[in-house]
This record gives C-alpha cells, sequence and structure tokens, in this order.
C-alpha cells in the first residue's frame, strides 16, 4: 500500500515580523515560550517535535509524541486581560482555517467551546494559552496549539462522557508534517490577530458561531461541582457561553462542556 500524500506548504506565506524557532523536544512549548519571554522581543512561533511534559486545560496530560504538532505563539499583549483572553477564539478559527486550507473538507471541521476544534465530531486539537502578568495587565501570552496530525490518545484515557479523540492522519488519509502545519497556521493566525486588534472581537465572535459545535442543542456545562443542562443559544461579546435553561438564560464564563 502506498503511503499517504504528504501535504505541503505551497500558497501559504510566513506572516512578515513574526520569528520561528524549531526544536527537537521540550517539556512544554507553553512554559519554553514563557521562560523567554522578558528576552523575546515581537511575536514568536515555537514549535518542538516532542513534549515530555504537554498539558492540556486543568493541567491535564497532553499526550505529545512525534509527528503530531505541538508549538506556542508567543505575543506581548497591550490590552486588558479580559480582552487579551478573547485571542482564544482567533487561535481557533486559524486552527480552522489552516485544517480546511490543508484538507479541503470545509463541512468536516468545527468548534468547540471553548477552546477544541473537532473533526468528524471528534477531538483533533485543543488550544491552552496561559500568560506571565504584569501589575493588573498582561505582559506575555502564550497560545499553546495541539494537533493529533498522526495519532491520538487512547480513547479510554479520557474522561468518560468527553469526545473521542482523533487524528488528521486517520480520519482523512492526508499526513502533514509539523512545520508544514505550522506555516500554515501562522499566516492564518496573522489573519484572525490583525481582524482582532483593528476591529475587535465582534467580527471573531460571527465567525466562530458560523463554524460552533452543538449551537442550537442541549449539552452539558460543568463548573466545578455543578452540572448545568441546557440549550447551547450563542457566546456573548466576552466570550461566555450562553445556555439557555427554559426561561432564563445563564452566562458561563469557563466550565467543561459535554454533548
Amino acid at each position: 500500500m502506498p503511503p499517504p500524500p504528504l501535504l505541503s506548504a505551497k500558497g501559504s506565506v510566513w506572516p512578515a515580523g513574526v520569528a520561528r524557532h524549531i526544536c527537537d523536544s521540550l517539556d512544554s512549548t507553553n512554559a519554553h515560550a514563557l521562560r523567554l519571554a522578558p528576552v523575546t522581543l515581537g511575536p514568536s512561533w515555537f514549535v518542538a517535535y516532542e513534549q515530555t511534559a504537554g498539558k492540556g486545560r486543568r493541567a491535564r496530560p497532553w499526550v505529545s509524541p512525534r509527528g503530531n504538532f505541538h508549538a506556542t505563539l508567543l505575543l506581548h499583549p497591550k490590552e486588558p486581560a479580559a480582552q487579551v483572553a478573547l485571542r482564544s477564539f482567533a487561535a481557533a478559527l486559524a486552527l480552522r482555517d489552516a485544517l480546511v486550507t490543508l484538507t479541503d473538507l470545509p463541512q468536516a471541521f468545527t468548534l468547540k467551546w471553548p477552546n477544541d476544534v473537532l473533526l468528524n465530531g471528534g477531538k483533533l486539537a485543543g488550544i491552552l494559552l496561559e500568560s506571565s502578568s504584569s501589575g493588573a495587565g498582561v505582559a506575555h501570552l502564550a497560545i499553546g496549539t495541539g494537533v493529533n496530525l498522526i495519532a491520538a490518545p487512547d480513547a479510554s484515557l479520557v474522561e468518560q462522557g468527553a469526545l473521542k479523540p482523533v487524528s488528521l492522519l486517520g480520519e482523512t488519509g492526508l499526513r502533514v508534517d509539523p512545520e508544514t502545519f505550522l506555516t500554515h497556521l501562522a499566516s492564518a493566525y496573522a489573519n484572525w490577530e490583525h481582524t482582532f486588534t483593528t476591529q475587535g472581537f465582534a467580527p471573531l465572535r460571527a465567525a466562530w458561531l458560523s463554524h460552533a459545535a452543538r449551537l442550537g442543542e442541549t449539552i452539558r456545562a460543568r463548573t466545578g461541582t455543578t452540572t448545568h443542562h441546557g440549550t447551547f443559544e450563542t457566546i456573548d461579546e466576552t466570550g461566555a457561553l450562553i445556555l439557555r435553561m427554559g426561561q432564563e438564560t445563564l452566562a458561563i464564563p469557563a466550565a467543561e462542556v459535554f454533548f
């Protein structure tokens, strides 16, 4: 059987003024980026072929074998902390754009609130924002991205009720190397960053909702030890999930969502 086709970065242009650092092995690309943040000027991407201590939300381990994508974009934002956090939506939109460009399968990729990208309904990618503070503001922002390009964790390793992990190779038969994926992602993110800094969150919110998974359907949102059941109605101007429960709505700024 011939090997799956290897996609190239043809047609994708690296954004001007953005640095790129390729590493063989790191504990965590987010941790590495934040360690170097005080001496790093301008936006910078850090990519590792493998991570030995990768993590997702709530410090859960993130399986990071060679061949998958593990990267962090380091920024030095000037906005208030609440606005800085909205870049998670820019990152999700950029991830989807890169994946659609590479595969030409726009209907296959959806966005799960707050920070996952799904492929055929399974979890393909996750985003983790971490920062270092400067007074009441944010000095440095690390936008970490993990994509299962060639391998997904065993379904038995994920929390009960969570979506099945999938890989790009397993679902589409296409093989993309991490550096090629980085070029597409960096280009897509630069476009959404420009939109965010020049037009605000509104266009990002509209675009995100147009690709949202399970919008208008019943979901569960777990905040701490409390689980809320309701209809996923929208996200508001702060990025919070709006859950309709009967005649009332609840704005949820952070939660674990289950379908």
